[in-house]
């Protein structure tokens, strides 16, 4: 499979578990305060970091644009992110 596409499969995984993540946070606070969606969108933005290094120590010699390390699945890691927010927020909070 081609390094880049591992990434961008890494990254949906990692989306979802995220927006589980943030919305398990978000049921023990006001889910109409702006500081929950801080706290669930620092939850996001943590792991994104996280993941960036371990995906840059992995794949730094097999992808021939480094900076395609970084930007590789953003948007799909957000989008994931937010839908799995929302849907399991709901969930929890029924």
């Amino acid at each position: 499979m081609n390094p880049l596409v591992s990434i961008y499969m890494i990254r949906i995984g990692l989306g979802v578990i995220s927006g589980v993540i943030s919305a398990y946070i978000a049921t023990f606070f006001n889910p109409a305060d702006f500081v929950t969606f801080i706290n669930c969108l620092t939850v996001a933005l943590a792991i994104y970091l996280i993941s960036f290094y371990i995906i840059k120590f992995k794949f730094y010699n097999r992808i021939e644009k480094r900076s395609k390390i970084m930007t590789m699945g953003i948007g799909i890691f957000f989008i994931s992110w937010i839908v799995f927010l929302i849907l399991t927020y709901t969930i929890l909070a029924i």
